[in-house]
């Protein structure tokens, strides 16, 4: 189940995704899940869609790799799709029991599912594609106009990058502590799931005691190597715009912001 989870994730490559410039990367992830937000009939996700096939077959990432990061999140969509339709008032459908299927309801569900596995696959192609020291460049540029207002920039997107890259850490040893407990006869599937729930306390409580315990042996590590923040820190690697990342930059604004407009053409 954890190693289905591809967020925090990274696929060497060398196609032209990989090469981009982080900066344009994550803006056009930022448009990406706009649009996803302000898409509000069916056929623009279309168009979504062919956006995520054409990137993971540019990247070269198997789409099957990145479908497998919504299996984890299946329950979360269940439930979001469950309650949508059944606490959304408007036109009755039909009922089930003392609950009522309205047509905005179902509607309201089916683009809110759609939305959250559209988000999960958008963020997983970034990191995909993104090597953490990238991305943490990536961030901290376009963050630091915001330095003259006192916000912190490198430390934020030191801080966002080391949470994405344990990611996978972590839950490669969950799944290993969970293979060690249910060799000694831990039961984590059967029951309801009150029962499940506290069957992972056994889970929760070395997995957190391993990430204390990396979290102090990395800030060891960078005392060790006099790290002292943003300060007067130097690049091996300065981040470049090159014009291919200009006209994809351009093209996609473009894409999305046609997709953007559809809210305003009815169908």
């Amino acid at each position: 189940m954890f190693k289905d989870i591809t967020i925090g994730q990274y696929f060497p490559g060398e196609s032209l995704v990989h090469k981009l410039d982080p900066r344009i990367k994550i803006l056009v992830i930022i448009f990406f899940i706009i649009s996803l937000f302000f898409v509000d009939n069916f056929y623009p996700y279309i168009g979504i869609l062919l956006f995520i096939i054409i990137v993971s077959k540019a990247a070269k990432i198997p789409l099957e790799l990145i479908i497998k990061g919504i299996k984890p999140l299946r329950f979360i969509i269940l439930i979001t799709f469950v309650i949508n339709v059944f606490m959304t008032k408007g036109e009755v459908l039909f009922y089930l029991g003392p609950l009522t299927v309205t047509k905005e309801g179902l509607s309201t569900a089916i683009f809110m599912a759609l939305r959250l596995g559209f988000l999960v696959l958008g963020t997983s192609l970034l990191t995909l594609t993104t090597s953490p020291i990238s991305l943490t460049d990536g961030i901290e540029k376009l963050l630091s106009p915001f330095k003259k207002v006192g916000l912190p920039a490198h430390e934020l997107a030191m801080m966002m990058t080391i949470a994405l890259r344990f990611i996978p850490t972590l839950l490669e040893e969950a799944d290993k502590i969970m293979k060690a407990q249910m060799a000694r006869g831990a039961d984590f599937e059967s029951g309801n799931i009150i029962n499940r729930a506290k069957n992972l306390v056994p889970l929760l409580v070395p997995l957190f005691i391993n990430a204390f315990r990396r979290a102090d042996e990395l800030a060891t590590a960078m005392e060790a190597r006099c790290y002292r923040g943003g300060e007067h820190r130097t690049r091996l690697n300065e981040l470049m715009f090159d014009k291919k990342d200009i006209v994809i930059f351009i093209v996609m604004i473009l894409y999305f912001g046609l997709i953007i407009s559809t809210r305003y053409i009815s169908f």
